[in-house]
């Protein structure tokens, strides 16, 4: 109890120091952000202004941990933007940044009725603790009665001693009060609020969002190759043990015929099943890459396919997969269904974007809401990535998908 009291003591008293510093950097620093405002000096001076406040109220979070058992925890969201203007924009969108200005100005007021109670408290109850060790230097002979006795004689100032002790308890008490109502003013407007939480939510919920996205595409590839490494692997050799017996048996047309069919049928079937493989997860996204995958579906193309994008680059399996899809849809119904001759695939990476795009010279007049494309878009949404159909009658159509992809 004794040190909540003294940490409260010491809130409120360095509340006047604190309060005034506050006042004067709020006023000083709106001032001149404001006047900078209308020059090219204007958008540094705001984050250089924001930078501050935000020190500041950090240290207020500490001051106010003296009082609340612990510090309050940081309100800030991560400013992201790769030019000045996006680094303004996002620095003046979070709540926080006002919050903290707008405590910096009411701590003066608050801090200087706080402070000032607290020392008038303090220094009355201990003065009349210690009255003997000092009343004696000022005596008063004309102080009106109950004062006069108590202040002037020996016993007088030893009631003061009781009486100041019989306060205590209260005093402490009122100490720690008008600590509590300030701490919990500047913890109503310097904790996280709202928005912190909703941008906490937001991020957990994509990372698991991610993470569920990748152990779906991890799966994909361990199934792909299960089917490549057990099933077809066994339908090979059974082909490879007909055959032999059909060698061997061929005095018996009859049943030289019915190995002959039953290996056919088992061609049949892993051909299918090589197309059920690369329909799941293509092997050489695994092997070689986007670009590399990008390439085979080019050549194996009717159309006449020009590939343009960095050969060498790697993306998160993930978005590689969902990328591969949309080639490949893109070529499809360009070769089926616009009549098209010729294909340009675009893939390229522009900071944490990765883009990819298929634009061809037919008829146009594709349907986003058919169901290939439709399930395109919903792949590449899993993604938080973004699908653009542009499909015009006449044509041309262009495909574009832009992925989020972090360095």
């Amino acid at each position: 109890m004794l040190l909540r009291t003294v940490k409260a003591l010491a809130y409120l008293v360095s509340g006047l120091a604190a309060g005034v510093a506050g006042l004067v950097w709020g006023v000083l620093g709106t001032l001149v952000t404001a006047v900078l405002s209308v020059t090219q000096l204007g958008a540094p001076a705001f984050l250089g202004a924001a930078w501050v406040t935000r020190r500041l109220a950090g240290l207020e979070r500490r001051r106010a941990g003296w009082v609340l058992g612990a510090p309050i925890g940081s309100p800030y969201v991560p400013v992201r933007g790769h030019s000045l203007r996006q680094r303004v924009l996002a620095t003046a969108a979070q709540p926080a940044t006002w919050r903290d200005l707008a405590w910096l100005i009411a701590l003066f007021p608050l801090g200087l009725a706080g402070g000032v109670a607290a020392v008038v408290v303090t220094a009355v109850d201990l003065g009349a603790i210690l009255a003997p060790l000092w009343l004696w230097a000022v005596p008063n002979p004309h102080a009106p009665f109950p004062a006069r006795p108590l202040m002037t004689t020996v016993p007088g100032r030893f009631a003061l001693v009781v009486l100041g002790l019989a306060m205590l308890p209260a005093a402490a008490w009122l100490v720690r009060r008008l600590a509590g109502l300030v701490a919990a003013a500047a913890r109503a407007l310097l904790a996280p609020g709202l928005h912190r939480r909703l941008v906490e939510e937001t991020e957990r919920l994509a990372a698991t969002r991610r993470r569920v996205v990748d152990a779906q595409a991890a799966e994909l590839r361990r199934i792909e190759r299960d089917l490549h490494d057990g099933a077809q692997a066994r339908i090979v050799a059974a082909g490879m043990t007909l055959a032999l017996a059909a060698r061997k048996l061929r005095s018996s047309a009859d049943i030289g015929a019915d190995i002959g069919s039953a290996r056919r049928q088992l061609d049949e079937a892993l051909a299918e099943l090589r197309r059920l493989v690369r329909g799941i997860h293509p092997p050489i996204l695994t092997d070689r890459g986007l670009p590399a995958a990008i390439a085979a579906l080019a050549g194996d193309s009717p159309l006449d396919v020009t590939v343009a994008g960095d050969a060498g680059d790697r993306y998160p399996a993930a978005v590689e997969s969902a990328a591969y899809f949309v080639v490949a849809e893109g070529l499809a119904n360009a070769a089926k269904h616009a009549g098209a001759g010729r294909c340009t695939i675009t893939l390229a990476r522009a900071r944490d974007v990765v883009r990819v795009s298929v634009a061809d010279d037919g008829r146009g007049g594709a349907d986003p809401a058919g169901s290939g494309l439709d399930g395109l878009r919903r792949r590449v949404e899993a993604l938080d990535g973004t699908l653009i159909i542009d499909s015009p009658p006449g044509g041309p159509t262009v495909l574009h998908a832009e992925f989020p992809c972090a360095s």
